[in-house]
């Protein structure tokens, strides 16, 4: 993943940082407990592709 689209990128709902997970290709965002998946080096910043963070 290019880090500067890493700097770029924020959660498309709160607007709030994400964090990067290498291992499991996901972009997080702690505030709304959301993990979008990155497929193909393309990260997909949709709601409905994301998946609920438990914990």
């Amino acid at each position: 993943m290019d880090n500067r689209l890493l700097e770029i990128l924020v959660c498309p709902l709160c607007k709030g940082p994400l964090h990067y997970d290498r291992n499991a290709q996901e972009l997080t965002c702690n505030h709304d407990k959301l993990a979008f998946p990155i497929r193909d080096g393309i990260p997909v910043m949709l709601e409905d592709e994301a998946r609920k963070v438990v914990g």
